[in-house]
């Protein structure tokens, strides 16, 4: 078990309980990327689509939208989101509900951070992060197919979208004009121009910076 991993993992938890929310944050939070707090289920799915995190720890019972109602919808989202629940004995039910929906692990209140903690480190290689961190604060969600921008989503279109994809594939390579006339159009005979003015358009929602051009070469997206 290599501890270190947890430095790459952001850590979403959903409490409503503010005492053991802090405990949590301060007894184990320093361990991860980032440990993020949610005081109910519509605040956690909020901050799921703001933060991408890798893994979520839920209680079960919360207001407004329970745990188990979150993680549905959470699992909607992304269905490989790792989600862990918090719950209370008398959750007896509730916790077979759970595995129906594909929770991982349950940890009966009160129990040991530290139990936790360990519990983490030995599925952290499991907790890939669908996240591909670009240049000049971007990053592109790989499962929900979402460009953002200090964790807000750019809004693109389906050829944007598509194009974003194309560069993504080889983070080393340089894009030709050509292939990305086939790639995008379906046709070579594309003006260079058009493809320019698509470049530029693009630029214009995310950052000149991002899209670099390579002279005579084409193109490729800054890391």
């Amino acid at each position: 078990m290599n501890i270190d991993n947890l430095k790459k993992i952001k850590v979403l938890l959903v409490e409503d309980e503010h005492n053991l929310a802090t405990l949590l944050k301060n007894g184990i939070g320093d361990n991860f990327a980032s440990f993020i707090l949610a005081s109910n289920g519509k605040d956690g799915i909020e901050k799921f689509n703001q933060y991408l995190p890798n893994l979520i720890i839920t209680d079960i019972m919360m207001p407004d939208l329970t745990g188990l109602e979150m993680a549905k919808e959470l699992k909607k989202i992304n269905p490989e989101v790792k989600i862990i629940i918090l719950s209370a004995y008398s959750d007896t039910d509730k916790l077979l509900n759970a595995i129906d929906i594909g929770i991982i692990k349950y940890f009966i209140k009160p129990f040991d951070p530290d139990e936790l903690l360990d519990y983490i480190i030995s599925i952290s290689h499991k907790l890939k992060s669908p996240t591909i961190q670009l240049g000049y604060n971007f990053c592109f969600n790989s499962t929900t197919n979402q460009l953002l921008k200090d964790g807000i989503k750019v809004q693109l279109s389906t050829r944007e979208l598509e194009f974003i994809q194309i560069l993504l594939q080889d983070n080393s390579m340089t894009i030709d004009t050509n292939y990305l006339k086939q790639k995008l159009w379906n046709d070579t005979d594309i003006s260079n121009e058009r493809v320019r003015t698509f470049i530029k358009r693009l630029r214009a929602k995310t950052s000149k910076e991002l899209i670099k051009n390579i002279k005579s070469k084409g193109y490729k997206i800054v890391f």
